[in-house]
């Protein structure tokens, strides 16, 4: 798995202050973001932030490259509508060579299980590389490759989206790939606007456990805003 950010907001705590400070301003969003200082900013965003008043959110938007994940990964990602997806088509790629298949670690940490799932992704690889070269376009030869298949995918969310996501996929209870995914997105995000980012993630690190009866037991330390 490698995730990349490939861009973002320019100075998108600025950014966002700005466009909730409008409402109650004289003067416009540009020269708001010139005038205020790191203290004013610092002041809305605490504002909007502890109170849930959260559109302002809307105005910065980070866009990653994942590479080398499954398609049972990316099935979960993009259930997550307010975002934009562009992913490595199967009907439009065709293998020539085997693809890299995702093995969970439950199944790669047991020799036999690893070889027998191994078996089964090259069978079915096999088996799809077969129906291509008998003449079968790709579009429909795909239908044989299993969720295992690597995949790449560019995904853009606006940080009200993004504060969303890491709040159900940071937590212990969401499965390991889109976690493992979720995690490295909020790392390299959280530079980039510490203060807005300080407590995203599971949802206990901003409070009680929001899974209920399903909670996992062990929260994360918990962070209060200054």
């Amino acid at each position: 798995m490698n995730v990349e950010l490939l861009n973002y907001t320019p100075d998108p705590e600025r950014a966002v202050a700005a466009a909730a400070r409008l409402c109650y301003a004289p003067i416009g969003a540009a020269g708001l973001m010139e005038q205020m200082d790191q203290a004013a900013v610092r002041k809305v965003l605490r504002i909007i932030m502890t109170s849930g008043h959260l559109s302002a959110l809307e105005h910065a938007s980070y866009s990653f490259a994942i590479d080398g994940v499954s398609r049972a990964m990316t099935h979960q990602l993009v259930r997550h509508r307010l975002a934009s997806y562009n992913q490595q088509s199967q009907r439009y790629v065709a293998f020539d060579e085997e693809p890299s298949f995702v093995i969970p670690p439950a199944v790669a940490a047991d020799p036999a299980r690893a070889a027998a799932y191994t078996d089964q992704c090259r069978a079915a690889f096999a088996a799809y590389r077969a129906l291509i070269d008998s003449g079968v376009a790709a579009e429909d030869a795909r239908y044989l490759l299993p969720n295992a298949a690597e995949t790449k995918i560019v995904v853009t969310m606006n940080i009200r989206e993004l504060l969303h996501f890491f709040g159900l996929r940071c937590c212990r209870r969401a499965q390991w790939e889109i976690r493992a995914v979720a995690d490295r997105m909020l790392e390299l995000a959280t530079p980039t606007a510490p203060y807005i980012f300080m407590d995203a993630g599971a949802g206990c690190r901003r409070g009680s456990c929001p899974e209920g009866k399903m909670s996992c037991g062990n929260p994360f330390p918990r962070v209060t805003r200054d």
